[in-house]
């Protein structure tokens, strides 16, 4: 997701970078009145409203404008007020003034631009445990069943070594957000709009954590991890099958700003008793086709339902046939049993109600002979 800084919020309500405040409420009320989910039923109507206030949100106050033109423009001492301490407003100078300006974020070292002129822009603060990572590992019949070590090879995200995890070079790695004091949500006022009252927004800045990486590391942009390439040896116990798995603790994803990291996972492919493709299909129209021959048979009218019935049921038998049915083991067997049980309840219905409908018909064709005699 798009942070603050990453959006043109004037482009977003089609004004310029040197609106007035007039200006941009008239552009808000105009493409929030087009744009609103009980007007727009447009299936992103609702996601562009709901980007539409969040840049209203911004623009229409003062303070959070200055903030955000400021981490646009990249200048960390645009948009502040009075001057302050060289260490940022509440720092280390407390009052006292400073050539260098104030702090466009309203904060000291690190939220405002620091003695250093370092950049202030900020970064969400949102940890989150990484994903694993999955990879299948083919086997042969002989590795899964004595066991197999194999080696891979694979793209993860770790912790990044900068900042360890962090995401942040600062010893504080985490704030409350400025934007919306830590809340996750911005609110904008719709009553004069649609009498809706204030609508909530998640707001820009923090990605809805409510809190923010006051110093962004640069390795890893302040998610506290970087992409990288490893390889690990996962060893399979013996009496493996098709489709089981791994695990490696910790060895997936990283999370982000040090959260908890995923696994790695290695799952087993076993060709021998893998069921899938055409073995499959036809496994699943044998079963589909049995329920038409056996009730067509009861009901005396197998006759009316062999040439139609049969083709289906020879092209599965040859699907399954022609799939290397030798060097197949049990358990793929086993799974195509599954499969022609699954065409056989799918099949059951639609061969009653074809085997009643040609009997009823055949007894309509032959009422007039009975009839006659």
């Amino acid at each position: 997701m798009p942070t603050m800084n990453e959006k043109d919020y004037y482009a977003i309500l089609g004004v310029s970078k040197d609106a007035s405040q007039q200006e941009i409420q008239k552009a808000f009320q105009q493409k929030a009145r087009k744009l609103h989910p009980d007007v727009n039923k447009a299936p992103d109507a609702e996601e562009k409203f709901k980007e539409v206030s969040e840049a209203y949100a911004v623009l229409s106050d003062k303070d959070k404008r200055a903030r955000y033109d400021a981490m646009r423009s990249g200048n960390p001492f645009a948009g502040s007020g009075a001057p302050s301490s060289p260490y940022g407003q509440g720092g280390y100078g407390g009052g006292y003034g400073s050539p260098f300006g104030g702090s466009p974020f309203g904060g000291g070292f690190p939220f405002g631009g620091s003695w250093t002129g370092r950049r202030s822009g900020r970064t969400a603060y949102k940890p989150e445990n990484g994903a694993d990572v999955v990879i299948d590992v083919e086997l042969d019949r002989k590795q899964a069943k004595e066991g197999a070590r194999r080696g891979v090879t694979y793209t993860h995200y770790e912790p990044c070594d900068h900042c360890h995890g962090t995401g942040s070079m600062a010893t504080d790695r985490a704030h409350t957000c400025p934007t919306c004091g830590g809340t996750g949500s911005i609110g904008v006022d719709m009553a004069s709009l649609f009498g809706m009252g204030t609508f909530q927004v998640v707001c820009p800045e923090c990605n809805g954590s409510g809190k923010v990486v006051a110093d962004p590391c640069s390795a890893c942009g302040g998610s506290g991890r970087t992409r990288v390439r490893s390889e690990a040896v996962i060893e399979f116990p013996a009496g493996t099958h098709d489709g089981d798995t791994v695990r490696l603790k910790g060895r997936g994803h990283a999370g982000t700003n040090g959260a908890a990291s995923g696994d790695l996972v290695g799952r087993a492919k076993v060709a021998a008793e893998r069921l899938e493709g055409r073995a499959a299909s036809g496994f699943y129209w044998i079963g589909f086709i049995l329920p038409f021959l056996v009730f067509s048979a009861i009901s005396g009218v197998f006759t009316v339902f062999a040439a139609i019935c049969l083709i289906p049921l020879v092209a599965g038998i040859a699907m399954v046939v022609t799939s290397d049915v030798a060097h197949r083991s049990a358990l793929w067997w086993k799974r195509g049993a599954m499969q022609v049980l699954n065409g056989v309840a799918n099949g059951l219905f639609f061969a009653l109600i074809a085997v009643w409908f040609t009997s009823c018909s055949q007894r309509m064709l032959m009422a007039p002979y009975y009839y006659y005699w």
